[in-house]
């Protein structure tokens, strides 16, 4: 099986030949991932904005996934073309640019996609260039998606195993910076997305299936609003286990309901 990631040499050495998508963003700055691209991406990246580009308007949570039509014209926007190879990256571990691999595996995407293991810094670190400013894609046309497979609404979780990858403090309720409610899912386990990281990069595949070992097969990964969810996808991916299905309101979308919330660190 081909790995869903790819590092900063391979890259190098095929970046005239692979579409690269620059999906920096912030939670707490939605101007940051713009302004860092243009004062710097990998050269010919262009730029995807995670609120305008891969999400709907906050609904059933924060990033609902766009409808599939709004999808394949935005797609098609970004000059992405069904057959074409991807390469995404961030600079947050792969935390962002997850969202949009884990979303082109849904629609079923032809072409490979895989995430920059480390993100602009790795590529940073090797000393390969950057480029300021901005690219505007050519755009094309992506064929009709007809919807997307692996998503789970918060009325079908039901008894399925559920992980939460926020971090510990969240889900235990210690804290809470803009959900309504504070704490996690009943039943939910926790794998703080950072466990996923070592030194910014991805643990290896090993390390990885032994850290989800418990996990089994059918169950569903979530987080705050759907975003780093994907990223334990793509570690799990990694792991060699099947895509998991991804409860894509996750606990933006359970606290805004008249729904239990368990706090505390246990399940």
């Amino acid at each position: 099986m081909t790995s869903p990631l790819i590092t900063a040499r391979e890259l190098s050495e095929i970046i005239d030949d692979i579409a690269v998508f620059d999906l920096r963003w912030s939670l707490t700055d939605p101007d940051h991932g713009s302004h860092a691209y243009r004062e710097g991406h990998i050269p010919g990246a262009i730029f995807v904005d995670l609120d305008r580009d891969l999400a709907a308007e906050p609904g059933e949570g924060r990033h609902p996934l766009p409808d599939p039509g709004d999808l394949s014209a935005t797609l098609g926007r970004l000059g992405i073309g069904r057959d074409d190879d991807v390469v995404v990256y961030d600079d947050v571990g792969g935390a962002v640019a997850a969202r949009l691999w884990w979303m082109l595996q849904s629609i079923g995407h032809q072409g490979s996609v895989r995430v920059l293991d480390g993100g602009i810094q790795a590529w940073a670190e090797r000393g390969l260039p950057l480029e300021s400013g901005t690219i505007e894609p050519a755009s094309t046309t992506y064929p009709v998606i007809d919807g997307y497979r692996g998503v789970v609404p918060f009325d079908q979780i039901g008894d399925r195993p559920l992980a939460d990858v926020r971090a510990p403090e969240r889900y235990s309720g210690e804290t809470e910076p803009v959900d309504p409610k504070a704490g996690h899912i009943p039943g939910a386990v926790n794998y703080p997305l950072a466990g996923n990281l070592e030194h910014g990069r991805f643990r290896s595949a090993e390390s990885l299936a032994e850290r989800y070992r418990d996990f089994p097969d059918g169950g569903i990964v979530s987080c705050g609003s759907g975003v780093n969810a994907c990223h334990a996808a793509l570690a799990l991916v990694v792991a060699g286990r099947p895509l998991p299905d991804v409860y894509v309101g996750s606990f933006s979308d359970w606290s805004r309901r008249d729904l239990p919330v368990a706090t505390g660190p246990e399940p």
